[in-house]
């Protein structure tokens, strides 16, 4: 997982602000001053002379200096690294650009065109400029259709496989090496998605099945699926079903119901703890979350949530030490301990976010508000190395339309999207925080194979993913690479 700072990333955007103003005031007294207006001169050769800053990302402010520029924002193309950047603005002796995407080799060109769009002169700056990949959000599979009705969600290829709607928990495969993400809907219906072959499928659980809420893994050999069903009031069904393996690996099927759960009604929170095992379930109605140990029939009361009629989402720590419980509906996230003497988590303690009270503000404990938090992913955090606890916590937050991040000591502040207390949200790739938009996100998955997250952006109906710039082209020159030294294994 890539480093963080989070002075930077918190003040980033001001930053950038605030040197588009000085870029734009120093060009334009530095072209006040040296008369740098004039029109090209096709009799006098381009010549760049410096360039600011020296280094940086896709959307950086660049300021070129020079001669001969001209002074026709239509007739002037910039390139970096091979790549078009964005001219703003051009004035003889100096022009502003801003950086654009995958400009790796960093060299610097500037062109100058005639009316039919040809180069006519063009120049090239000496120095070479320091392009440091970014974070960026991008649309990863789904189709995202403008008009509600024209929804179609279906099995097939990515290209082919229509939208995502109802995406409430993604999770991988234990089993599957980070290539099998599986997602529960608030539906009778679990869909899987094959990243090695790129192929979305689906199945229903059984007839009995209502609503799914949470997808866990038992901790045995045979790591086989639990999925927690929230059921209706007065439910006397099983609040939820571990489904086993088959050994059918077609993209049909491939699991089938082997134990029900003990009757509960409407079942939303669930986990299992890393390490013993034990799983945990909440209950809508009630306020207690109830302890089972997989093989028994009768589940016991292992902690009590502060209220009753709560939507939760759990998600235990990789060590099992402690849990955080997402308080839905009260807009805050509690954690539970775990109690080596009792064998199960204690009563939970608020940990950041006020409860009762929505909001969108970045802060340490009760300093910070969030407003629907929903699923949440623990990501190792390489500055964190040799401490106690070396995770963060990524989760999305649906009402703010943004995706979170919160550190061991409960400092949040907001990675990706808008973040501004939007009464609705938008859809916008791009850098994390000036550009990416999305729409009530719920699920949230980590991938540590591809280094990468993957958002369930449910008012988009489209899954999302942040990926560092570029991590996509360095997976197709490694496949490639494999596939030549297998042709090379195979022709000897």
């Amino acid at each position: 997982m890539r480093k963080r700072t989070y002075w930077k990333n918190g003040h980033g955007y001001l930053w950038s602000v605030m040197f588009t103003l000085v870029a734009l005031c120093f060009t334009g007294c530095k072209d006040d001053d040296e008369q740098g207006a004039a029109a090209f001169d096709p009799n006098k050769p381009i010549v760049i002379t410096d360039f600011t800053p020296k280094e940086g990302g896709y959307g950086s402010n660049l300021i070129l200096y020079g001669q001969n520029f001209g002074n026709d924002l239509s007739r002037t193309r910039v390139t970096v690294g091979g790549k078009t950047a964005k001219v703003i603005t051009v004035k003889g002796n100096s022009l502003y650009c801003t950086i654009p995407s995958k400009a790796y080799d960093g060299d610097i060109q500037l062109s100058v065109l005639d009316e039919n769009g040809e180069v006519i002169a063009s120049a090239e700056a000496e120095e070479r400029f320091q392009y440091q990949k970014k974070w960026l959000v991008s649309t990863f599979i789904g189709k995202r259709y403008e008009n509600s009705s024209d929804f179609e969600e279906k099995d097939g290829p990515f290209d082919d496989c229509g939208g995502f709607k109802d995406m409430y928990w993604f999770s991988f495969d234990p089993k599957s090496n980070f290539d099998c993400l599986y997602y529960v809907k608030h539906t009778k219906t679990v869909r899987k998605i094959d990243l090695a072959s790129e192929y979305v499928t689906s199945f229903n659980v059984g007839e009995n099945f209502e609503r799914g809420f949470a997808i866990n893994w038992t901790e045995d050999a045979d790591q086989n699926m639990v999925i927690s069903d929230d059921t209706g009031k007065g439910s006397s069904k099983p609040g939820g079903y571990i489904l086993s393996r088959t050994g059918d690996n077609s993209i049909n099927a491939g699991w089938a119901v082997a134990l029900k759960l003990p009757n509960a009604e409407s079942v939303n929170g669930a986990m299992v703890r890393p390490g013993s095992g034990e799983y945990y379930f909440s209950c809508y109605y009630g306020s207690e979350v109830y302890r089972l140990n997989f093989g028994e029939t009768d589940a016991t009361v292992g902690f009590v949530n502060p209220r009753s009629k709560a939507v939760l989402r759990m998600i235990p720590h990789p060590s099992g030490k402690y849990a955080y419980v997402m308080q839905y509906n009260q807009h805050y996230i509690a954690r539970v301990t775990y109690d080596q003497a009792k064998g199960t988590f204690v009563n939970p303690l608020p940990m950041a976010g006020q409860d009762g009270s929505a909001g969108w503000q970045d802060g340490v404990g009760t300093k910070a508000k969030m407003n629907h938090p929903t699923q949440g992913v623990f990501v190792k955090n390489p500055n964190y190395a040799g401490q106690d606890d070396e995770y963060d916590f990524y989760f999305c937050d649906e009402g703010n339309h943004c995706v979170r991040v919160m550190t061991p000591a409960g400092r949040v502040t907001t990675y990706a999207g808008r973040g501004n207390n939007s009464t609705s949200g938008g859809y916008a790739d791009g850098e994390l925080r000036t550009e990416a938009r999305f729409s009530s996100p719920l699920a949230i998955a980590y991938d540590e194979k591809r280094n990468c997250f993957y958002i369930g952006d449910n008012g988009n109906k489209v899954i999302r993913k942040i990926a560092l710039e570029g991590s996509e082209d360095e997976e197709v020159e490694n496949e490639t690479k494999e596939d030549s030294e297998n042709d090379g294994e195979l022709s000897e």
